[in-house]
């Protein structure tokens, strides 16, 4: 089989199953607490990814510097990022977490624009940022009755915190431009973001009627930690590493759809007119943010130099 054609198979599978954990997650937090249970998948993801990580390749960077690196992003990553998805889907549907997350590369683009000196605001980009503000608008038209319901709200509050606390880490995570083993590196940022979520779970959580030998909860854990995790993330590492970043970010257009047809198959979670508007028009001002974002860097730059950085994140994409 052709190098591409396994990337492309790679690339097929992480749409797939990353747009599934949504669904898992959704599934994980009706019988164990949000943090516990978010933090125990990335605790032991971590675990299961320096190991392999380490056996392929015995260099690993052990820096104090490294280390504290690390810590952040995984802080930033997934203790808040996934913590707060996970902890929000107690309350909303696992379709409205999907679409609300799928416009994480906006905020990417607009922390680069306030951290950056070369950065500039330009027409598509903000013609992309109405459109997406429309998109999470009509993510609320359908479910108009729930406003009231605090919990509701707070759910979704925390999902918006989560995005764009994963948005912030992906740019933190960028700027090791030459990591000397990037799959450890991520086996960490899965290990402390686990840790520190473990750490605030008593703090959080309801614990008094937690089960934790529920079978259905097992499942969706064991699911998360060896697909949506380990294997889906080792599956886009190598097709970014085969493929053009463009080519293998699709993923953010399509796992929101995966997302929100399983939440409507699985849970009976509403699917209306509202929620396929909603989710055209997040894809399309993905795409006129990114769009926009290449273009004002191409025009900065020399013509024999001008490549446009991506504003989606290359590592650990997925927010569920």
């Amino acid at each position: 089989m052709k190098t591409n054609t396994k990337a492309y198979i790679a690339l097929i599978f992480v749409c797939i199953v990353w747009g599934t954990t949504y669904l898992a997650l959704r599934i994980g937090v009706m019988h164990f607490p949000a943090f516990l249970f978010a933090g125990v998948r990335q605790f032991l993801s971590g675990i299961i990814l320096m190991a392999v990580a380490l056996f392929a390749n015995r260099k690993v960077d052990t820096s104090m510097r490294n280390i504290l690196r690390q810590m952040l992003v995984g802080f930033l990553m997934l203790t808040i990022g996934n913590g707060l998805v996970t902890w929000g889907e107690r309350t909303i549907p696992s379709g409205v977490a999907a679409l609300i997350c799928s416009i994480m590369p906006i905020f990417a683009v607009l922390f680069n624009l306030a951290i950056s000196r070369r950065d500039r605001f330009n027409g598509m980009i903000g013609g992309g940022m109405f459109l997406g503000t429309l998109g999470v608008a009509l993510i609320f038209r359908q479910n108009i009755s729930d406003l009231s319901n605090k919990a509701y709200l707070f759910g979704v509050f925390a999902t918006m915190v989560a995005t764009a606390s994963w948005a912030l880490g992906s740019i933190v995570n960028k700027k090791n431009t030459d990591p000397v083993n990037p799959f450890f590196n991520s086996g960490m940022q899965l290990f402390f973001g686990g840790v520190f979520m473990l750490m605030i779970s008593p703090g959080i959580d309801d614990l008094s009627h937690f089960d934790p030998w529920n079978r259905e909860g097992l499942i969706a854990l064991i699911y998360l930690i060896i697909f949506g995790s380990v294997l889906a993330y080792s599956a886009y590492m190598y097709t970014l590493s085969k493929l053009p970043v463009g080519i293998a970010t699709i993923y953010a257009y399509i796992n929101p759809l995966v997302a929100v047809v399983l939440g409507y198959f699985v849970l009976n979670e509403p699917l209306n007119l509202y929620t396929v508007l909603a989710f055209v028009a997040i894809i399309i001002s993905v795409f006129m943010v990114n769009k926009g974002y290449r273009m004002q860097h191409n025009s900065s730059l020399p013509v024999n130099k001008a490549k446009a950085p991506d504003a989606f994140p290359e590592t650990l994409p997925e927010v569920s």
